[in-house]
């Protein structure tokens, strides 16, 4: 008998971040259909043990434009609605939510929210956006970037002073104990 990861989400009107949460997942099978069915099967685990999900969303999908990305803790599916328009569930069947489907706080924003500016703060998780093939990408260089000053030497002690700035060192928590500055 399959077990089911907790399947996150969250919705903008046009799209659905639908968020699996299962370290370690090995051999990934992701399935959507263009009437809304979704099939997520996987085996994790040092015992490989069967994982999936099979659920009918709330209404059609653009499956050509959703995209997929299959991380080391997480696989994340960018879902393209085929209607821009906001749902009032995730799912075609009403009643009761199945236990392992979660709204995702992280990306949640209200319908009446939406046109402010969000997703600076936003937290993918360990997404390789670059997988998605979303667009953008290039040879980006921001330290090649003019800021509008004529300064041009710097010390080497400058520089690796500046590189050193903003990073943080993070040790994940260990068992039940919780980070108090997260």
């Amino acid at each position: 008998m399959s077990r089911h990861p907790t399947l996150k989400w969250a919705q903008r009107a046009d799209v659905l971040f639908i968020t699996i949460d299962l370290p370690d997942a090995k051999d990934v099978k992701l399935k959507l259909e263009p009437e809304g069915k979704f099939y997520f099967s996987s085996t994790a685990g040092a015992d490989n043990l069967p994982y999936e999900i099979d659920i009918e969303l709330h209404d059609k999908v653009n499956v050509n434009e959703s995209k997929a990305s299959v991380g080391s803790r997480t696989i994340v599916y960018l879902i393209k609605k085929e209607e821009s328009k906001w749902w009032n569930r995730l799912l075609k069947q009403e009643g009761k939510t199945p236990t392992f489907v979660k709204v995702d706080w992280d990306k949640w924003v209200d319908e009446d929210e939406h046109d402010e500016n969000v997703g600076a703060d936003m937290d993918f998780g360990d997404v390789d956006f670059s997988k998605l093939n979303l667009g953008g990408g290039g040879d980006f260089d921001a330290n090649g970037l003019d800021d509008g000053s004529d300064e041009d030497s710097e010390t080497e002690e400058e520089t690796i002073e500046e590189e050193s700035i903003g990073k943080k060192e993070v040790t994940p928590p260990v068992g039940n104990q919780v980070e108090a500055g997260a």
